[in-house]
Parts: structure tokens; sequence; C-alpha cells
């Protein structure tokens, strides 16, 4: 699809979590064509360094940085390692099914730290180079899951709403400083695990369930992630947008 361009984007340096698959990787692609300087984090190695490679001709430097984002020293070197940022965006996610009698409190940290707390403390991490840099944008990706209330997910939902909480509370905190902090709520996207999830009836039914008939695939998300990382989106802080073809 044709895609707006953000001369805002050319040559900020923008960090993608989880960015090696999936969404992240929709992501990743759509920054480095806006020749944006972007660096991911994953733990995929195969599939981050295809990403690269694929991206070879895109007009923005694209690193990956091989780091688990559960190991909060880990995470915090990185980002010192790597100096400021103009855009943090807060991907990584698993939504592994599970039922609540699969749940311990050792599975309760596991699930929060890969699905929540990582992005509090990259948004920490990145705070002082943005305000540095005069501002900056912090996009995390939330769920449409918990607006849904759908089953099997009951401690990817309760970390997903607490994005948006974190949101709301990290733009008033950090609005003074000229950071902006926003999240996208995506819908059933349309990628290789998601098809692990879904037969093709379910995703019949999800399609048939949205307002517009069509499957929603990583670049629609990653077009909205743009705008609001871009000085487009300068004003556009402490809310949620939604980007599900009218699912929810």
């Amino acid at each position: 699809m044709s895609s707006a361009i953000y001369p805002s984007l050319k040559g900020k340096r923008v960090v993608v979590t989880g960015g090696g698959s999936g969404i992240g990787a929709g992501l990743v692609e759509a920054f480095a064509r806006q020749g944006a300087e972007t660096h991911f984090i994953d733990i995929l190695e195969d599939e981050s360094a295809a990403l690269v490679s694929r991206l070879k001709d895109a007009p923005g430097r694209t690193v990956f940085h091989q780091t688990d984002l559960t190991d909060l020293a880990a995470l915090d070197e990185f980002f010192q390692a790597l100096g400021p940022v103009d855009a943090l965006i807060n991907n990584a996610g698993n939504d592994d099914r599970h039922t609540l009698a699969d749940i311990t409190p050792a599975y309760w940290d596991g699930r929060m730290a890969v699905n929540l707390r990582h992005m509090l403390f990259a948004a920490k991490a990145a705070a002082p180079g943005m305000k540095a840099r005069g501002g900056g944008a912090i996009v995390n990706l939330g769920s449409i899951s918990w607006h849904l209330g759908l089953p099997g997910l009951l401690l990817y939902e309760t970390a997903k709403a607490a994005i948006e909480g974190m949101t709301r509370a990290l733009a008033r905190e950090l609005g003074g400083d000229a950071i902006r902090v926003t999240t996208v709520v995506p819908g059933n996207v349309k990628t290789p695990r998601q098809e692990k999830w879904y037969t093709p009836e379910g995703e019949a039914e999800i399609v048939a369930a949205q307002c517009l008939k069509g499957r929603v695939l990583p670049e629609h998300v990653a077009a909205l992630v743009l705008f609001l990382a871009s000085d487009d989106g300068k004003f556009c802080t402490g809310h949620e947008y939604w980007i599900d073809a009218g699912w929810g």
C-alpha cells in the first residue's frame, strides 16, 4: 500500500522492542523506510537477522540488539550504551494461552515481566535522553483482548489493561518535558503467530464482527504508530488509539 512520508522522522533514532517478527517487524520496516535510525530489541536471532538483511536497501540504518527484555539490568545497559533516542515503541509481549488454574505466583511474575514491566523500565531509561533532546514519543502497544474479554488470556489481558493506565500516568509525568505517551490498540492482526491461535473459520468470524471486512496487517498498525511518533502527532498524548477495523 502507498504510505505517508513524515519528514520529521528522517534521521531520528528509534527503538522498537520485540521487533524481530510479527507487528514488531512491520514497525521496524516502517521506521527504516522513513529514514529513521532504527534499533530493535528481540531474542529471536534468525528472524531478526533476516529482517536486517531485508532492509539493507532502506534509507534508514537498521540495527538488531539481542537482549532479553525481562532482564532489567541488560535492558538498562542497552539504553545506556545506545544513548538518547527520539522515539520508543514498546511493542514486545507474549500472548500464550492459559487458564486461571495454570497461574502460579511464578507464572504471574513471568507474564508481567514479558508483557508489562519492561515497558515501564524502557520508558524510564529513555526519558532522560528525550528530555535532553527537547522531547520525544513513547508509543505502547496495547490490545483489544481485554476490551472484549477474550478467553484464555487472563494475565495477558491484565497486563494490557495496565498499559493503558500506565500510559496516562506517564503522559502526565513526562508532558512537562515535551515527551508524549500514547497507546495503540490493535485488533486481530494477521501474523504467523496469530495464525497459530486462529483457524480459518475463527478468522472469518472476526472479520464478520468487524465493521470493515478485511484483515488488519502489521503495516496498518505501523501507519498509526508512525503518525504518533512523528511531529504530526505532537499534541497526541495520554490516550488510546485503535486500529481494529471496528471489531471492538
